[in-house]
């Protein structure tokens, strides 16, 4: 039966799936084994099939003797996807399947025309007008089709190759007909370039014939036009008159270049003269012998008045006629250098005259050359068509030869090649068992979870109540799986928290109070404290009742009370004693934290109203304690997962030491409560102490029972 009432929202339990298809799992793998059996006789009853390969590189191919260029310029059209594709159809062609057929006799096998043969099935569906009768068809069509029907012609991916396959219940069949097609097509091949060779040889013969007529014509009208208007050439290319006018004009350029340097020299000559400068640094006047001569007398001359002044008087006549000698010297070195400078002139008039009569030459000669220019328009043309004649005359030469020496059918190979022969195969293509079995099995083992996950489904077993989903999925997500075991020998009546310390987890104290306990009692009743939350919205408040179940009455009225101001509350009993349990909960025996962290129950189903107010509970459970408290650090998970549904979550803990605390919260800025309905400041003290040592400086102070007293029930006796 349902778990769910009909007007309550539900969610899929999860957990309840797995364990419903885990408690039939002998049934699932027994109609997973019969499955797998059946799967495994099927195949075994299906005739094998044999599947073998043939595989073609097109690539262009020629002759041995065949140059590289040829080669590589037919190549082009061979490389194209569109011609490897035409390739592929080319192999599935009628005629091509037809020839094979015939080479290997097909027609008389029965696995070729099995509608020869016929079956009761066919001949059933066939009265039945349901199936169109295969004898109607000629023989020739239908065996093509079944030739069809096992031949696969695919190119590789990604290169020029042809895939050739061909399935048969015969393994040898199989193997020879793809071995025979690939022969076929490259003969067919070569036959088609044997053809086109031997059409090629038989128009080009007349056609070279006419075409050397043709040249030998046009080659006698350009040499008797070069011959009537003088057009003689001088290297092949180059006319007489243009190679007279090129040499004229390299002449005079290098005249000009000659009468250019020679007035820059004579200027520079007269420059000197004209300043009086030393005219050592010209190279005209220094490489004048006589110049050189002057120089090393006038060298000597200054040397011998050099060493006479600092014996003699300037006045001496020793010096006097050294001085006059000086200036003789000098004299004719100026007379030398003015004779130089009219050499220099005189090259420079030479160049001028040279330069007037070569540009009379080059003007007479532009004039003969512009009208051989004219002339050679019409040479030109008759050049042209001599030249477009021979060169058609060669192209058609190499081709007649080219076309001649592939006249023979094994000088025309065909522009494909066989990489791959087929081979006889050993094991059949289909079935293959194991695979089918293996597929057959998981096949069936996952539909038949999902029958029973459906059934379940159906039957309303795996959907549970939704209290709070955000709450359930957080938990599922964050809190499943085992907690790691707690030393449960140290386990003290008063709350559940203590079963799950050791006695080397308590902390001593050692701190001051956070501070003193206010003397006003309103201050620290339930209203105040409930106040209090609401003020500082607080998500999770932890509530110590050191004297028991008086305490813990006080932690249930404090959640009654924020429940009237419309905050949404859920307490969680975690005393030993159970009591807030015994107030709140409408069932004793309803499922609770003991049973959640047992796994033993859901996390919806642990979620309970209060009969008295809107407030929500976890009761403690049915489940045994100490087994529960092995779990407990997923206590931590569970409040982070109730706080982000709930807007005050209230955690009586009963008798609990700070030891307790600390193991059931992550975060040190929660809210601790410390139950006393009557105010004992030792006590106050003492625990203030505890926890202000633990790091918990947030301690509120709530007594006083009166508001539990009157809203819960009197307690049962025991």
């Amino acid at each position: 039966m349902s778990r769910v009432a009909s007007d309550q929202d539900v969610d899929i339990d999860l957990g309840q799936l797995v364990r419903a298809v885990w408690a039939r799992r002998l049934r699932i793998l027994t109609i997973t084994a019969l499955g797998a059996a059946v799967a495994f006789a099927g195949a075994k009853i299906v005739s094998p099939q044999y599947r073998s390969e043939t595989r073609l590189l097109i690539e262009p191919r020629a002759p041995a003797f065949a140059n590289t260029q040829t080669n590589d310029a037919s190549a082009g059209p061979l490389l194209d996807e569109l011609n490897i594709a035409s390739q592929v159809q080319i192999l599935q062609s009628a005629d091509l399947i037809k020839q094979v057929i015939n080479n290997l006799k097909l027609y008389n096998l029965p696995e070729f025309d099995a509608a020869a043969n016929g079956s009761a099935l066919t001949d059933i569906l066939v009265a039945l007008h349901l199936k169109k009768n295969p004898l109607e068809n000629p023989p020739e069509e239908r065996v093509i089709d079944a030739f069809t029907q096992r031949l696969q012609v695919y190119q590789v991916p990604g290169s020029r190759v042809i895939g050739i396959t061909f399935t048969s219940k015969d393994p040898k069949l199989a193997a020879s007909i793809p071995n025979a097609m690939a022969q076929v097509y490259l003969a067919i091949q070569s036959g088609a370039k044997l053809d086109s060779n031997t059409e090629a040889t038989r128009w080009l013969e007349p056609e070279i014939d006419s075409m050397r007529q043709k040249v030998s014509e046009a080659e006698k009208k350009v040499a008797d036009y070069r011959t009537t208007h003088g057009l003689l050439q001088t290297n092949g290319t180059t006319t007489f008159t243009a190679q007279q006018l090129n040499d004229i004009s390299v002449e005079l350029t290098r005249v000009r270049t000659d009468k250019a340097n020679a007035e820059a020299r004579a200027q520079a000559v007269r420059n000197a003269l004209s300043s009086g400068e030393a005219s050592d640094t010209l190279s005209d006047i220094m490489s004048s012998q006589a110049i050189q001569r002057l120089k090393a007398t006038e060298s000597g001359l200054q040397s011998q008045i050099s060493d006479l002044q600092t014996s003699l008087l300037n006045n001496h006549p020793r010096l006097k006629s050294l001085r006059a000698q000086l200036a003789d010297i000098r004299v004719q070195i100026r007379q030398e250098t003015q004779k130089i400078l009219a050499s220099i002139e005189n090259e420079t008039k030479v160049a001028d005259l040279r330069e007037q009569e070569l540009e009379q030459q080059s003007d007479t000669l532009q004039a003969n050359s512009a009208k051989a220019g004219e002339d050679g328009v019409g040479l030109n043309a008759l050049e042209r068509e001599a030249n477009a004649q021979r060169q058609l005359l060669e192209t058609y030469l190499v081709r007649y030869r080219e076309a001649a020496s592939r006249a023979d059918r094994n000088s025309s190979p065909a522009d494909a090649r066989i990489v791959s022969k087929a081979i006889e195969q050993v094991d059949p293509y289909f079935p293959k068992v194991v695979p089918i079995v293996v597929v057959a099995a998981v096949a069936t083992l996952i539909m038949s979870a999902i029958v029973i996950m459906l059934s379940e489904l159906f039957s309303g077993r795996a959907l549970r109540p939704v209290d709070a989903p955000d709450v359930e999925d957080r938990v599922e997500e964050e809190g499943q799986g085992d907690a790691a075991p707690v030393p449960a020998s140290k386990i003290a009546k008063p709350s559940m928290l203590t079963a799950a310390i050791d006695e080397d987890e308590h902390e001593e104290p050692g701190a001051e109070p956070v501070g003193e306990a206010p003397a006003d009692d309103n201050e620290f009743s339930v209203s105040s404290v409930a106040r209090y939350l609401t003020d500082c919205r607080a998500p999770l408040a932890v509530s110590i009742s050191p004297t028991g179940d008086n305490g813990s009455a006080a932690t249930v009225a404090l959640a009654r009370v924020l429940a009237d101001t419309g905050r949404r509350v859920i307490v969680i009993d975690m005393t030993g004693s159970g009591y807030p349990s015994e107030l709140m909960a409408e069932n004793p025996e309803a499922l609770g934290v003991t049973d959640l962290l047992c796994g033993e129950a859901a996390f919806g189903e642990t979620i309970h109203g209060d009969r008295m107010s809107d407030a929500h509970l976890i009761p403690q459970g049915v489940s045994d304690v100490r087994r529960a408290m092995r779990g407990v650090d997923r206590l931590s998970l569970l409040l982070d997962a109730l706080t982000s549904a709930y807007d005050i979550v209230i955690v009586e803990c009963g008798a609990a030491d700070v030891a307790g605390v600390s193991r059931l919260t992550r975060s040190k800025e929660i809210e601790i409560i410390l139950s006393l309905p009557e105010i004992d400041e030792a006590a106050f003290v003492g625990l203030m102490q505890d926890f202000q040592s633990a790091g918990y400086e947030r301690v509120v102070l709530m007594s006083g029972g009166e508001e539990a007293a009157m809203r819960s029930p009197a307690r049962h006796a025991a």
